[in-house]
Formats: C-alpha cells, structure tokens, sequence
C-alpha cells in the first residue's frame, strides 16, 4: 500500500506569514491600547497641581477644624434620591439653607453632577437624582454658621438594582 499522505514544506511564504501575523497582532495591540489611552480619562485630578498644592495645607486645617467639631454626617443612595444627614455632637440635626452634592464617578469626568439638596427635617437633606450601577464620589457642601461651608465626601456603591429604579 501507498501511502497517501504527502509531505508539507515549510517554505519561505510561510515564514512570511507567521512573521506578518506575528507583528500585525502586535501592532494591532498598540493601536488598541494607543486608542483607549487618548479616548479615556487622563487621569487629571486637578489642572494645575502645583497651584493645587500650594493650598493642601489649608485645607487640611479646615478639615481639622470640622472634625474637631464633633458632628456626625452620612450619606445614602437609596431609590433614585441622594440623602445626606448632619448631626451635632449631642445627636441634634443642624439646620443649614444651603446644602449642594457634587456627584462624581472616581475615574471619569463626564458623568459629574451638582445638585441641590432640600432640607427634609431633622438634619436630613435629600435630592433626586439617578446615578447608574457602579462607584461614585459624592462630596457635599453645606453652609452650617461656620466660617467657610462644611465638607463631607463619601465614596458609595450603587448596585446593578438601585440604578433601575
């Protein structure tokens, strides 16, 4: 019997082809990765840190002050309404006239929002605002008779089933 299977050659076109594949591949791989660096978030905090940082250690000192307070805040997500409570140090809600959330996703600017919030007594604040599933920063600003307004910041989850509703 013969037999039927004949011998393939590794020739040069084929070399040509698994040295084009290999390097279109990664060629295809920077372009990708070239891509989303340039179309992403830049990574940008602030644009100018320098200037930025010539004012940290003021407000670093603001942050003590408020802390040295002693008050209680909070923030929560809960049904499409963003609710924010402050508190003194006896428990007491504080009463402020102007209460704003800056709502922000940690790494991308373009879903950042200001809202304001209205008081719902007792030291509660409360504004509806829908955020989609994932992390977000809310940072809130409340005039409360101090010398410049009081900063609370939180990061939160919302979950796949609070962002439906």
């Amino acid at each position: 019997m013969e037999n039927s299977t004949s011998e393939r050659r590794f020739t040069g076109w084929h070399m040509l082809g698994m040295l084009g594949l290999f390097f279109g591949t990664i060629i295809a791989v920077n372009l990708t990765l070239a891509y989303f660096a340039v179309h992403t978030w830049s990574g940008l905090v602030v644009e100018n840190s320098y200037v930025a940082s010539q004012h940290f250690n003021e407000e670093q000192e603001k942050a003590r002050a408020h802390a040295e307070l002693g008050w209680d805040a909070g923030v929560a997500y809960e049904d499409g309404r963003i609710a924010f409570f402050l508190a003194d140090a006896n428990g007491k809600g504080i009463l402020s006239d102007n209460v704003t959330a800056k709502v922000m996703r940690p790494a991308n600017e373009g879903h950042d929002v200001t809202v304001q919030l209205v008081p719902a007594g007792g030291g509660r604040y409360v504004a509806d605002q829908v955020l989609g599933a994932g992390q977000w920063v809310v940072e809130v600003f409340a005039d409360a008779g101090l010398d410049t307004p009081y900063r609370y910041a939180k990061r939160i989850y919302v979950g796949p089933e609070a962002a439906t509703k």
